[in-house]
């Protein structure tokens, strides 16, 4: 209980995706989905492309990748993905062109891989941004802060978009334009295809960007981030849309940026990793109880291995899949400049936390992964379905043995 693998993505198959940051992935059905993203190339940053997706069957260790065609989005930095009944949605992020605020989709299920820009629906979506987050819940997309422009006649709350005052630019002689962080909620429904902009009650988190955000039941829970005052853990009914501090009766991680909040079960969190205000890559991994509001450290035994814009998915039985991310910053000058590292160094790795005991049902498998030959007569006895599941499980611990790892995902 309480451990960590660390798998290399090149030594589980015969193709792997490259080393990434910055990069959406989520877990469905087994398998988990990588797209996007950025690496560097000689101190420059490089966008990975958008025309293909990488999965990775967590059975049997094997990353395949797909080509992606359609409306292709462009290559984007601090976009924002999430899926929805095995559809898969980016907004927003940073171009070649600019910020933008467009929404793409593409299913994932009917083999075809082809995106669609959504240009037909009602309302007005949010300003072009990044480092923003979401919740999904009852076939909607609930959208949370994030970094943007905004024309001055657009900044009319300075409670819900604090002035980048560093950043402002005149456009001509006489259109300016700001950029900064917010706190707005919009909520993107896929049963009418419309954007809103929902009043929220209560008292909401301060502006930020680049935090992270969870999906418990109901509730949106947001945490930490730039321009967060501490590290604070904020929740919204995602039916009644009012806002609640949570305030923790227990000892709370350092605050941070670019760090990920995983939902374990109905009431706990998972928090890894991120960059502290020194600039530090964090490698702590700490769980939370939204009932009794308290923090607890979670052991584990790779603190060598710091992440930060790195993604983090629920697997199966309760395991967290932390993929790819940078292992270093270089700088923070203050809370509204970062300086990042030339020497930047990008992973391709898997990090898997195992947060619960195995099932009964994953410890046979694994046992009989690991001892193949030894089982081998027996398995021809099992039902079909079974014995492929089986197979799946034997490659899985066949080329981990071949790379001298035993590990188990």
């Amino acid at each position: 209980m309480n451990s960590t693998t660390l798998l290399s993505a090149g030594e589980l198959g015969m193709s792997s995706p490259r080393e990434r940051s910055d990069h959406t992935a989520f877990v469905d059905e087994g398998l988990l989905y990588v797209w996007g993203g950025h690496h560097s190339v000689a101190g420059e940053q490089v966008f990975l492309p958008s025309d293909e997706i990488w999965v990775y069957e967590m059975s049997s260790g094997v990353w395949s990748s797909y080509a992606m065609g359609g409306e292709v989005p462009p290559t984007l930095s601090q976009t924002c993905g999430c899926c929805l009944n095995g559809v898969m949605y980016i907004f927003g992020g940073g171009s070649e062109n600019g910020h933008t605020n467009q929404l793409y989709c593409v299913n994932l299920l009917d083999g075809m891989f082809t995106w669609k820009k959504v240009t037909d629906s009602e309302g007005s979506p949010p300003s072009p941004r990044d480092k923003h987050s979401c919740w999904v819940y009852a076939d909607r997309i609930i959208y949370f802060g994030g970094y943007g422009c905004k024309q001055i006649r657009e900044v009319s709350n300075t409670r819900s978009f604090i002035t980048d005052e560093m950043s402002w630019v005149t456009i001509g002689a006489t259109v300016f334009r700001f950029w900064g962080w917010n706190n707005e909620v919009h909520v993107f429904d896929l049963r009418t295809n419309t954007w809103s902009e929902p009043q929220t009650h209560g008292v909401p988190p301060k502006p930020r960007a680049s935090h992270s955000s969870a999906t418990l039941g109901r509730m949106g829970y947001v945490c930490g981030g730039v321009e967060a005052s501490s590290m604070d853990i904020h929740c919204l009914d995602l039916e009644t849309w009012t806002w609640t501090e949570i305030v923790p009766v227990s000892a709370v991680p350092v605050e941070r940026s670019w760090h990920t909040l995983t939902p374990l079960s109905d009431s706990t969190l998972f928090l890894f990793g991120g960059v502290n205000m020194a600039g530090k890559p964090l490698s702590d991994g700490w769980i939370f109880d939204v009932q009794t509001k308290e923090w607890r450290e979670m052991q584990h035994p790779h603190k060598n291995n710091p992440r930060l814009w790195h993604s983090a998915c629920l697997g199966q039985d309760s395991d967290v899949i932390v993929f790819g991310g940078s292992r270093d910053y270089a700088l923070v000058m203050d809370t509204i400049s970062f300086l990042q590292s030339p020497s930047q160094k990008h992973c391709s790795d898997l990090l898997v936390f195992q947060t619960q005991p195995l099932s009964l049902h994953r410890l046979c498998e694994d046992c009989i992964g690991r001892n193949a030959r030894t089982l081998e007569k027996q398995l021809s006895c099992l039902p079909k379905k079974i014995q492929e599941n089986l197979r799946k499980r034997i490659s899985f611990f066949k080329m981990a043995k071949s790379q001298g790892t035993c590990s188990s995902t």
